[in-house]
């Protein structure tokens, strides 16, 4: 009953906006200028061109938004035979007109979305419907090595607010007829063209039916960025941890694609969604398959090491100095006390104000220029540390914590994910105040039933450990050789589970 109501004010809502978008054009051409201009009134940069179409001399009409098609087509590709070649036709879509796709359309609803999308239409004197010519020509930015997700060996490629390019980009990595496209539209107003992607023998049905279903329950009248897109979609809204991971690199989609996953393209947006996931995922990267397996193993349990040091080590250092200094060495007791002999609060007050002031650098260096912000976040931390131990106000031992917390936060390849573990460490100081190591024990078991309790489409978030399943080890905490690595994630439960054959050579020793 909930839901009928839903859709009765979405419908509502949606005729309030859009009411009389079903009505028919008329053949009279003036008729149609006049409903144009009552349409788009008070939007100056909608241009109307009338002329004669030669040969049949016939009054027709080009309307289009300026600023967001490609006026090369339009003057060379549609104005200019049009006025300069000679036609004769029977029907308007006989039209010899050399543009990529063409169509016919007779209601006003189909007409005001397709000039509000970047294409032309032509209307002719007399005829019941019209010409909808794809003419788009979005402004965009050329192809650029993401910021955030730079790399160190392999491709430089990144996505960009096209999703069409985007697209393209995917099939340059995986140009196989199973990478099927299912295009869907998200906003009444913004009508944002979502994408989904996915290898059609691998992808399992019932997650794909899933995906879909969410996507089509949106109930909003605009999407702007992937990030609300992900909060609307999400298996569970109040949890810090991301449940779909979010790149601008290709070659981590594909990536993701091969592997029996659902990416999600959103027009306008330079980053795309994959879904299902797990927390593992949060820590692979695409380079550590450009590494050595040794390396990239090495690598990837430093990430996991960060992970957990990132969260707890502030709160270890304000148990073992309130409750727990027993289990400090006497030497190191002896040094922590003469660094904290001028500091006239507990440590639990020095650890958030020294915590803040960290996250407030960060904000602030992100939000600036690279340049300055890159000079802020040094200068800036050096400064008011120093000047914060010589005041008396922490101590050096906290300015140490709160660096190897904060570089160790660094080390995680997802920034989302990395986000997600500033916010953890705050609780995890306030548990450690109260309660001390108890208190850090309980908050470790609740963290770790809350992430085995998540999903991300239906897939155990905690997987392959909660549940467990051993064949995904070789991929998780360490990365095992890639020819040991013959089956895709059983997480995803993909159709096809067989990834690669057996590709030990004869000659091989070990």
């Amino acid at each position: 009953m909930r839901l009928f109501y839903k859709r009765i004010r979405k419908s509502a809502i949606q005729q309030l906006l859009h009411g009389g978008d079903n009505e028919h054009i008329s053949p009279d051409l003036s008729e149609n200028r006049q409903r144009l201009q009552t349409i788009f009134h008070d939007i100056p940069d909608l241009i109307t061109s009338t002329f004669v179409i030669s040969g049949i001399n016939v009054t027709a009409l080009l309307v289009y938004l300026n600023g967001i098609v490609d006026n090369d087509i339009i003057n060379n590709n549609i104005l200019h035979p049009l006025l300069f070649k000679t036609h004769s036709f029977t029907e308007l879509s006989d039209l010899e007109l050399p543009v990529g796709l063409k169509q016919t359309a007779s209601t006003w609803a189909a007409i005001k979305e397709s000039i509000l999308f970047g294409k032309s239409v032509l209307f002719v004197d007399g005829a019941p419907y019209c010409l909808i010519l794809n003419t788009p020509g979005w402004p965009q930015r050329s192809n650029t090595e993401p910021q955030t997700e730079s790399a160190l060996k392999g491709s430089h490629l990144g996505f960009i607010e096209s999703s069409g390019y985007n697209i393209s980009l995917l099939r340059l990595f995986i140009p196989d007829q199973d990478l099927k496209i299912k295009d869907m539209v998200v906003g009444w107003r913004s009508k944002t063209k979502v994408s989904l992607l996915y290898l059609e023998d691998v992808v399992n049905p019932e997650t794909l039916k899933r995906l879909e279903e969410r996507i089509q329950h949106i109930n909003i009248d605009a999407i702007i960025t992937t990030g609300e897109l992900e909060e609307l979609i999400a298996d569970n809204r109040i949890t810090p941890f991301p449940q779909f991971l979010s790149t601008e690199r290709p070659d981590t989609a594909a990536s993701q694609i091969l592997q029996g996953r659902i990416v999600m393209v959103v027009d306008h947006s330079p980053g795309v969604l994959v879904g299902p996931v797990t927390l593992s995922s949060f820590f692979q990267s695409i380079d550590d398959y450009n590494l050595r397996w040794i390396v990239a193993s090495f690598i990837r349990a430093m990430r996991y090491a960060g992970f957990f040091v990132s969260i707890f080590l502030p709160a270890l250092y304000i148990a073992a100095l309130t409750f727990h200094y027993d289990i400090i060495p006497l030497d190191l007791i002896l040094s922590i006390g003469e660094s904290r002999e001028r500091v006239p609060i507990p440590p639990f007050v020095e650890a958030i104000l020294m915590e803040l002031a960290l996250e407030m650098l960060r904000e602030a260096g992100l939000r600036l220029p690279s340049k300055i912000g890159q000079t802020v976040g040094i200068v800036g931390g050096i400064v008011i540390g120093q000047a914060a131990v010589s005041a008396g106000i922490v101590s050096n031992i906290m300015v140490i914590v709160v660096a190897t917390t904060a570089i160790a936060s660094f080390i995680l390849p997802n920034a989302d994910l990395s986000a997600a573990v500033r916010i953890l460490r705050f609780p995890m100081m306030i548990a450690a105040y109260m309660f001390g190591l108890v208190g850090i024990v309980v908050g470790l078991m609740v963290l770790i039933l809350h992430l085995i309790s998540l999903e991300s489409l239906g897939t155990p978030y905690g997987s392959p450990f909660a549940p467990v399943r051993f064949s995904d080890w070789k991929d998780a905490i360490i990365r095992l050789p890639i020819q040991w690595m013959t089956k895709r994630p059983v997480a995803n439960r993909p159709q096809q589970t067989t990834r690669q054959g057996n590709n030990r050579r004869k000659d091989d020793s070990k």
